[in-house]
């Protein structure tokens, strides 16, 4: 779908299914490289499922932003489907979830 700047510190990624949910997030991937000093939100209500390759660039995506950088990244707008992916993989322990994405945006623009 798009990948967008939304301010100085925090970028907005409004994810669809592949193809361009790689795309995206390889995009996301090289802009935190290039500037540590990004926070990620990433809208996934435009997914409708998650593949194996999907899982592993959120999860290479998840270490250079958290661990690399020590900033932040939240999942939005996750549907009942892909969060059944979440469960089953474990993965809903390690990635931050938010309803919304102005839910997102306001909890990385107050610094929470």
């Amino acid at each position: 779908m798009s990948v967008q700047q939304w301010s100085e510190t925090v970028i907005l990624g409004e994810l669809g299914d592949d193809p361009q949910f790689t795309d995206d997030l390889t995009a996301i991937i090289e802009q935190c490289t290039k500037d540590t000093r990004q926070d990620v939100l990433l809208n996934l209500s435009g997914v409708n499922y998650l593949n194996s390759s999907n899982i592993a660039h959120l999860l290479k995506l998840r270490k250079l932003v958290t661990i690399t950088n020590h900033r932040r990244l939240k999942l939005a707008g996750v549907n009942r489907q892909v969060w059944g992916v979440f469960l089953v993989t474990g993965l809903d322990r390690i990635f931050e979830f938010v309803e919304d994405v102005p839910s997102g945006l306001a909890t990385l623009q107050m610094g929470a």
